[in-house]
């Protein structure tokens, strides 16, 4: 009996855009509140179609062994069945994820 490799998709905020990753593992780091992802997934090319988005996501990443993202800025990490297509997302618009509503603090006393 083989046991299958788990894969999961880690789904956060960098910069103004929402970044949808898969990877081989997600740990909690050393490092006081940061998630550690690594062995990242990018998908065999086998066709003669090249998906734009996974391209910049590769070379991005390229020559990266693990990242370390805030645990603040992760949205969801789920356990999947197989990869699928890294993306990253433009956080404007229709989307349905909402920023966590913060209080103003002007610092004057009224």
């Amino acid at each position: 009996m083989t046991k299958k490799r788990s894969v999961y998709k880690v789904i956060f905020h960098n910069h103004g855009k929402i970044y949808e990753i898969y990877c081989k593992s997600v740990t909690a780091s050393s490092m006081m509140g940061f998630v550690e992802a690594e062995q990242m997934i990018f998908g065999e090319r086998s066709s003669v179609l090249l998906d734009p988005g996974e391209e910049k996501l590769k070379a991005e990443f390229a020559g990266v062994k693990r990242i370390f993202v805030p645990m603040h800025s992760i949205v969801r990490i789920d356990e999947v069945e197989k990869e699928g297509v890294n993306k990253i997302h433009g956080s404007t618009g229709a989307d349905n994820v909402t920023p966590f509503p913060s209080g103003s603090y002007s610092g004057k006393k009224e």
